[in-house]
């Protein structure tokens, strides 16, 4: 096999690295004249009589520019990360901008004091730095971002990619990759063991051949990446696995299964000298439930009282769009497995549930004209507010499930019912990754059980705000 390609790809990284320095550095430059210049001009605060020359601010502007870039170098934020959230992205854009602003701002004292380069740094211009620094930055990372995106999907920028094992687990990683070709993986073939079917395929990827073969493949195939996705079970040859493909510059990543799902996040304690490994430790308890509580009751007051006029509105247009209540009030189970009435507004026909309890379906011809926009835009969910404001419910969360399901799954889904160790959400971890509506159950469980042993105040604000852009860009094709 040829090595030109990945020599191209090692060259377009590297171009690519130029490029994500050279806009930090533009950015942060043009933050620091704007903050100079704005500071001369805005009305906000009292303007100065002079400013210094800006040439003066040049060892300030070298100091900044320093101070930040390395923290971002320290913060892993030139380290290629490929499925990271936009929203954790600019958090830590922010972060690292906002600490080395204030950095710069102490340091700048100290260092240049009873120098030639000594220059008053006010209080005011830090501020236009710091809001300009972060901002332009996040602006040119965004770009920057979008441009890589636009390439690998051209098929620019990739890393050759082998899965080790089949079954569930590697179809659904193979199936997943190909889905999302921003990610930056091109799948070669795939390794299984010796007594696997030799004409499986997973997705159309190729079987190559065998464990041992590892090492042959992964230098004929140039690979970049070794996943090795196999079921607890078949694990007994891990260790050697992972051995055979330490090769050269190979990224090896393992499915974790089942002890990283039940783990969360790991923590080692001390017993008495003994280290233990907590592999189940509830996040939601003590303040940290007071401070979900309290974000419930902001959220659900805000939403009640802004949002108001649009839900008798809503009303209004379900009164005058069918016979029939406004509101829908129906039994779920919520927090320990406690049933609560739910309350939504009615999307359906008076009649819909006459020979019994249904899923929606996409085209139902049961749901109403007005009901058929409400579903699509999630605002038949708004009146639950009133639900999170009572305690019922939280902003976000498992969702609810109506009893008789509950019985349904909790028979044949593993840990289904310890999604209900925390309050059901309006919207929820699962929602937010389009499993929503007809999609599978047990997906939407594991997605569920991360989020209650993986909470945050962090994660619930991530969660609501990918859900308002959802719903404003209409990108869930699962509500109906």
């Amino acid at each position: 096999m040829t090595l030109a390609a990945p020599v191209r790809t090692g060259r377009v990284r590297t171009l690519l690295a130029i490029l994500l320095l050279t806009l930090d550095v533009t950015a942060l430059t043009s933050a620091f004249l704007l903050g100079y210049s704005a500071r001369g001009v805005l009305p906000f605060f009292a303007l100065p009589d002079k400013l210094p020359d800006f040439l003066r601010y040049l060892p300030t502007l070298l100091l900044h520019i320093t101070t930040v870039i390395g923290l971002f170098y320290i913060s892993r934020l030139y380290h290629e990360r490929r499925a990271v959230s936009r929203f954790d992205h600019a958090r830590d854009i922010l972060g690292a901008a906002t600490i080395g602003s204030v950095l710069t701002f102490g340091m700048q004292g100290l260092i240049f004091k009873a120098t030639d380069f000594e220059v008053e740094y006010p209080r005011v211009m830090f501020l236009y730095v710091w809001i300009f620094s972060a901002l332009f930055t996040l602006i040119g990372r965004e770009f920057y971002q979008t441009l890589r995106l636009r390439l690998r999907e051209r098929g620019i920028d990739r890393d050759n990619l082998l899965i080790v094992g089949m079954g569930k687990i590697a179809r659904d990683i193979a199936g997943k990759i190909k889905a999302r070709p921003g990610l930056g993986y091109n799948i070669v073939g795939a390794v299984v063991s010796a007594d696997a079917k030799a004409k499986s395929n997973l997705h159309g990827v190729p079987i190559l051949g065998t464990y041992p073969d590892l090492p042959m493949l992964i230098d004929a195939y140039s690979v970049g990446q070794v996943i090795i996705a196999l079921p607890e079970t078949h694990r007994t040859h891990l260790v050697e696995l992972i051995t055979m493909c330490q090769r050269g510059r190979v990224d090896i990543k393992v499915y974790p299964d089942m002890f990283a799902y039940m783990a969360g996040d790991l923590n080692v304690d001390d017993l008495g000298g003994t280290p233990l490994i907590t592999v189940r430790d509830i996040a939601l308890r003590g303040w940290r439930l007071s401070l979900k509580r309290g974000l419930d009751i902001f959220g659900a007051v805000f939403g009640l009282v802004f949002l108001s006029p649009f839900l008798l509105l809503t009303a209004l247009l379900i009164r005058l769009d069918s016979e029939g209540a406004v509101f829908l009030v129906q039994e779920r189970m919520g927090l320990d497995g406690r049933p609560f009435p739910l309350i939504k507004f009615r999307t359906m026909r008076q009649d819909a549930e006459a020979s019994g309890p249904g899923w929606t379906v996409r085209d139902d011809p049961r749901v109403t004209r007005i009901g058929r926009w409400l579903r699509r835009t999630s605002w038949d969910e708004m009146p639950q507010l009133i639900n999170v404001l009572v305690g019922h419910m939280s902003l976000v969360g498992p969702r609810p499930e109506r009893p008789v399901y509950v019985r349904q799954f909790r028979e044949r889904i593993p840990r289904y019912m310890e999604r209900h160790r925390e309050k059901a959400g309006m919207t929820g971890w699962a929602q937010v990754n389009g499993l929503r509506g007809d999609t599978s159950i047990a997906e939407r469980t594991s997605y569920d059980l991360w989020y209650v042993e993986n909470w945050s105040l962090w994660l619930d604000i991530k969660i609501i705000i990918r859900q308002i852009l959802q719903i404003l860009l209409r990108r869930d094709k699962n509500a109906y």
